[in-house]
């Protein structure tokens, strides 16, 4: 006897980014530092009285307090969970399902598309143009297609690039009875206004964060949404019991506390973006795209699997990014050290 799954599951392969033993791994978009010694005496010291034969605050209610005070905002607009992911898939949960649908705007972070096939949300493909940047006819496509979930990443992965702040707005205000997600994973590597300074005016905008980059925290998966107290309730509705583990809410706690360590790792990270990118446009034939992110997405002279291939064989792993920009690679921003040997191995690979 076998359990029979839900149609179509055996149609999807999982979502895997490879995890190999090599020198420089540059294709999940990881701090490559981690926060200072500090950070990690004060969880220890945390997590020694942490009660853990209880329940945690179901509502995590000082981790909430703490970010809306850094975002100037109310505990109340304010949800944490697992991960950014974790966010994504309970405001889908809340406001998608079946005989409703959700646009994204191709190419973009391709978790998307699958929370939506997970959550039963129908998912229309709109388009970017060849600069990536939404407009007034990806406004268009919108308010035509009637969706109930509105999804844009600014910056957008892979193509790293920020969204127009006037073209967000738009959005919203064209579609004001469907949930506009404007995640921002990659929001603290750039200069462009966030998404965040419109929640005072826009009711039906959930702004989603992620401590994965930013504050150097992949390993503790957490990761949150700005957006209205009414949101917020309706997240309340299908979240899961006690959610989000006692370690978690405590390792977020202290990573806040030990914000100015992290702006600093971003600045460095920021060099390394920087450096990466100005490399790359000495190279003829490469086209690179510019970065708000803390990766760089580049089409490569000669085919982009071969060079991913030699790349991965001299200790250096990207990202091939082909299914979602034609012939593209991706690469994180690392350390100096791993800037050097992907700028060596990329020298080797190349034609002189």
């Amino acid at each position: 006897m076998t359990a029979r799954p839900r149609e179509g599951l055996r149609d999807m392969t999982p979502y895997v980014s490879p995890q190999l033993d090599v020198a420089a791994r540059l294709n999940t978009n990881e701090s490559p530092h981690p926060l200072p010694p500090g950070f990690f005496e004060e969880l220890a010291k945390v997590v020694r009285d942490l009660p853990l034969h209880r329940y945690p605050d179901g509502a995590a209610t000082r981790l909430r307090e703490e970010l809306g005070a850094v975002h100037g905002l109310p505990a109340a607009a304010v949800w944490a969970a697992n991960g950014s992911n974790e966010v994504l898939q309970t405001l889908l949960l809340a406001y998608g399902g079946p005989e409703r649908r959700a646009i994204t705007f191709e190419p973009t972070y391709s978790l998307h598309g699958r929370l939506c096939w997970s959550t039963h949300t129908d998912r229309i493909r709109g388009g970017l143009p060849s600069d990536f940047v939404l407009g007034d006819p990806q406004i268009d496509e919108a308010r035509a297609a009637r969706p109930d979930i509105v999804f844009v990443c600014s910056p957008n992965n892979p193509t790293g690039n920020a969204q127009p702040i006037g073209a967000i707005r738009g959005l919203a205000e064209a579609l004001p009875d469907a949930l506009l997600i404007v995640d921002e994973a990659y929001a603290e590597f750039s200069d462009a206004p966030s998404a965040t300074g419109l929640l005072g005016d826009l009711r039906n905008l959930a702004v989603v964060r992620t401590f994965s980059k930013a504050y150097a925290m992949a390993g503790a998966r957490i990761g949150y949404a700005l957006t209205s107290p009414a949101i917020v309730e309706d997240l309340g509705r299908v979240r899961l019991p006690y959610h989000l583990s006692a370690l978690t809410q405590a390792a977020g706690i202290c990573a806040l506390h030990h914000r100015p360590a992290a702006r600093a790792l971003l600045a460095s990270i920021r060099v390394e973006r920087d450096r990466i990118a100005a490399e790359l446009t000495t190279i003829p034939g490469c086209v690179v795209y510019p970065s708000d992110a803390n990766f760089v997405l580049f089409v490569p002279p000669g085919d982009a699997r071969e060079l991913w291939r030699g790349l991965l064989d001299r200790g250096v792993l990207v990202r091939d990014m082909s299914d979602a920009v034609p012939n593209a690679l991706r690469v994180t921003a690392g350390s100096e050290h791993e800037t050097d040997l992907f700028l060596k191995a990329l020298r080797e690979c190349l034609p002189a």
